[in-house]
């Protein structure tokens, strides 16, 4: 867990506040644990400090707290009438009551793409979703630049198949030369253990590239799920689609506003080798020698 550092806050401003009037089994001292709307006796050993304080938070709240943000331990301190921040060197030594607050800061995204730090998701193209997608083949098409670009410049690439056995394997269009994982789903969002594990294999991931479809449904979900783990994301639009063309677009201008960039195939292959003297570009040159198809992104349909 991802914690901020404790404040230097002098202790001796602190004192010993009441708490819950709730007797407590098992020795220890009695502590009232309070998290968002939720307030929760217990105990602690005398002289417990702030991991311990970390550790009892998750005990009583782990499925509630968002592992990747940041948080702070608070005191309540009769002599302020608030809350505090706990001070360094605190323990607990009587009675009292603490909460654990969320930081709140707000991070400018600027969506700087690096090869060595970037993976492609490619997410469900599947042969069963052809004649439902809005301008499938238009996002097919663009979909197989990107996987080439990868290749040349070494990006990895991973793969879902939402329930492959239903509803067919990814298009042949799509070379999957090369991809490190191909893996089938029912889950709607491509972040499974299988694939955070494969992440994990892979030193300094900051950005991911994410396509495929729904963008309203597997696309957004995927899109929170590694924003909430602290990863950028990129959403390829023009390779991106939905079976309705308004659950599309709104659900771009849902995530672009939730901080997601929203881009085009074009903009991230040169943004991968940002230099035309990169030993790679004219061969990705050659690949949007053609521009893109827009795939109904300019059209009012």
């Amino acid at each position: 867990m991802n914690m901020a550092e404790q404040p230097a806050v002098c202790a001796a401003q602190v004192t010993s506040c009441p708490g819950s009037q709730i007797n407590h089994s098992g020795g220890g001292v009695p502590v009232l644990f309070c998290f968002s709307v939720f307030a929760r006796p217990s105990s602690v050993p005398h002289g417990a400090g702030y991991e311990a304080l970390i550790q009892k938070f998750l005990s009583l709240y782990g499925d509630q707290i968002d592992m990747h943000r940041k948080f702070v331990v608070q005191l309540f301190a009769e002599e302020w009438g608030q809350y505090i921040d706990l001070p360094k060197g605190f323990v607990v030594s009587d009675r009292c009551k603490v909460r654990l607050v969320p930081l709140q800061i707000q991070l400018t995204t600027l969506g700087n793409l690096n090869p060595a730090s970037t993976v492609f998701f490619c997410c469900d193209m599947q042969e069963r979703f052809r004649p439902a997608i809005k301008y499938f083949g238009d996002i097919i098409s663009v979909g197989q630049r990107l996987l080439q670009g990868a290749r040349i410049l070494g990006i990895p690439v991973i793969v879902t198949e939402q329930y492959p056995k239903g509803l067919g394997s990814t298009v042949q269009e799509l070379d999957l030369t090369g991809v490190k994982l191909v893996l089938p789903k029912t889950k709607f969002s491509m972040v499974l253990p299988e694939v955070e594990a494969a992440l994990a294999e892979i030193p300094g991931v900051r950005s991911v590239v994410l396509f495929g479809v729904e963008t309203h449904v597997c696309i957004q979900q995927t899109a929170l799920d590694l924003i909430g783990r602290g990863v950028e994301v990129h959403i390829v639009a023009d390779a991106s689609s939905s079976r309705s063309m308004m659950d599309r677009m709104f659900a771009l201008e849902r995530l672009a506003r939730n901080g997601i960039i929203i881009t085009t195939s074009e903009a991230v292959l040169l943004q991968l080798v940002a230099d035309k003297d990169h030993p790679k570009f004219k061969e990705i040159q050659n690949i949007i020698k053609a521009s893109a198809p827009e795939s109904g992104l300019l059209s009012k349909v």
